[in-house]
């Protein structure tokens, strides 16, 4: 109701103002149709809706570049993509991200999440006629045994999104990477080994199967060498904050994955071990997968001995030969290591490829190649 008109003497304190139910019902509506958003945290259709959350793509630019549609968000995101993120955030051109779903048509790209679609808690529009030349991508970071039946899924993908360096696109956990010039010390303390160290090993872990490889190693592992344990299996959670102070005072740290298959490297190496300064003890894929991604000489690998007891002593003798030790960390004066944990970031790299994406390629067996990394 209009104040004005309220407080004018010539009027009643009981009349009412002409547009004052108008102006509730447009109230009433605005709070129905607003508040379901906020409640389900989908405020960028609140944006999108208000026009404040459009591309600040040049018309040019629009023109000439890949459009990637993201169906849906892993894990319920969404992530702000307002703008060119993918130029003004990682130096990709020509890049244009949307999840939009009204834009499908003009969509180069379609990418799907495996969680979702796995837990139904989206389904594929194949009910949709697909463009000519659109493709779509299936995106998953997660082991082979945790990707669910894909056998529905026989000739519907044209492109594979994963952390496998086979994938159509590779994104993976983390990644080595030469390090600038200017990045050194003068050759100070640049490969020099952290002095902190109170704990000979820890490992975290929240997700403890008995039958899993890197229990049974665990059990034998223990009975050589003391291992600090955390994580909920424990009893013993740490905070966010406090993962890496504390493994930092670590000489060796179990970067223990849950499953053997290839090129299944997370962020138990490139982030709990190498961004904490422990030396990794690596268990998933074979030696060579990790010789292939991480920098040379930065880990150990179970598989290079005969038993975790014969491990165990070595990790022993290392602790208390510092030169020995040290040479474990000699890598820090040529490399770098940068972990990847942004979802745009992962999906402007299939504009860095688009041009070398096949034309008339389908994945017949979907399952069969993601099997093929157990």
């Amino acid at each position: 109701m209009d104040r004005r008109q309220d407080s004018s003497p010539n009027q009643g304190p009981e009349k009412t103002h002409p547009t004052a139910f108008p102006s509730i019902r447009i109230l009433f509506v605005t709070v129905i149709c607003v508040s379901p958003l906020l409640l389900f945290g989908q405020w960028w259709r609140l944006l999108d809706w208000a026009g404040l959350r459009r591309s600040t793509i040049s018309d040019e630019d629009m023109g000439n570049s890949v459009t990637i549609l993201l169906w849906h968000w892993p894990f319920g995101g969404p992530y702000d993509i307002t703008g060119d993120v993918c130029r003004d955030r990682y130096d990709i051109p020509r890049c244009r991200l949307v999840d939009d779903r009204a834009l499908y048509p003009s969509a180069d790209v379609v990418v799907f999440h495996n969680r979702e679609l796995m837990e139904g808690q989206e389904k594929l529009p194949l009910h949709l006629p697909r463009p000519p030349g659109q493709r779509w991508a299936w995106m998953s970071l997660e082991a082979p045994n945790h990707n669910g039946n894909l056998r529905p899924y026989a000739n519907v993908f044209n492109l594979t999104v994963s952390y496998r360096r086979d994938a159509d696109v590779t994104i993976p956990y983390g990644e080595r990477r030469p390090k600038e010039p200017e990045a050194g010390d003068g050759g100070g303390t640049a490969g020099a080994a952290p002095r902190n160290k109170s704990a000979t090993v820890c490992w975290v872990v929240s997700n403890y199967r008995a039958q899993h490889a890197r229990s049974r190693v665990y059990g034998r592992l223990k009975a050589v060498v003391p291992v600090q344990v955390y994580g909920r299996w424990t009893g013993n959670p740490l905070p966010p904050r406090a993962l890496l102070p504390t493994i930092s005072r670590c000489y060796f740290y179990l970067a223990f994955e849950n499953s053997e298959s290839k090129d299944y490297v997370t962020e138990k190496l490139w982030r709990n071990s190498y961004q904490a300064g422990a030396v990794p003890i690596v268990l998933g894929p074979p030696p060579n997968d990790y010789k292939a991604v991480a920098p040379p000489g930065s880990f150990i690998h179970v598989d290079e001995f005969v038993s975790a007891e014969d491990l165990g002593r070595r990790l022993k003798e290392l602790a208390a030969d510092e030169e020995g030790y040290g040479s474990y960390f000699g890598w820090r004066q040529e490399w770098e290591v940068k972990l990847y944990t942004d979802w745009r970031e992962r999906l402007c790299q299939i504009c860095s490829r688009y041009d070398s994406f096949p034309r008339r390629k389908v994945y017949a067996d979907l399952n069969a190649w993601a099997r093929a990394a157990t």
